[in-house]
């Protein structure tokens, strides 16, 4: 399972390690997981029940960001343990912001356990453009007394940023054809 590294700028105090991955995408639902090793000490927002919302990054939220091969434009997810949501899309880094739509709400499910916590995501796929695709994987993790830590599968250098270029580190391609 991919590792998330945190910013060498943020430290957290109670979270070891995230992993985060594509479970699996078929025609309705693209599945993705993220488990925190060591959670005992994470703020997770309360239930709010399903729907868009903004800003959830400035608490405990998990990322997909997805560019697809050959364009600069890019798609941004934000998935809340409140089982929150949001989507936009980007013309360019950080350039023409915008909502982006997605054909019914992405169901949230967060697990606690006593060391790690689970969070799985399913994402319409009629919402997400054909592969073949580069994307990130991150997390902005929130512990007790306000600490906040940044997870990405890569980062750039400077302030934590998963719009960087750099942070689109894995690869999802194709289907074969049949």
């Amino acid at each position: 399972m991919p590792m998330l590294s945190s910013h060498p700028d943020t430290s957290a105090k109670s979270v070891r390690g995230i992993e985060a991955w594509i479970i699996s995408l078929d025609a309705n639902w693209l599945r993705l997981r993220w488990r925190i090793d060591g959670s005992r000490g994470v703020q997770f927002p309360p239930f709010a029940g399903k729907g868009r919302a903004d800003g959830l990054w400035q608490h405990t939220c998990f990322e997909l960001f997805v560019m697809r091969e050959g364009f600069d434009g890019y798609l941004e997810f934000n998935f809340s343990p409140s089982q929150r949501w949001a989507a936009y899309a980007f013309a360019g880094y950080r350039a023409e912001m915008t909502e982006y739509p997605l054909p019914h709400d992405p169901a949230c499910t967060l697990r606690i356990g006593a060391e790690f916590a689970i969070f799985d995501v399913a994402v319409p796929a009629q919402g997400l453009p054909p592969a073949p695709w580069r994307y990130g994987l991150s997390a902005v993790i929130e512990e007790t007394g306000g600490t906040k830590s940044y997870w990405a599968l890569a980062h750039s250098s400077g302030a934590p940023d998963f719009h960087h270029p750099a942070c689109f580190a894995a690869t999802l391609p194709a289907p074969e054809a049949i």
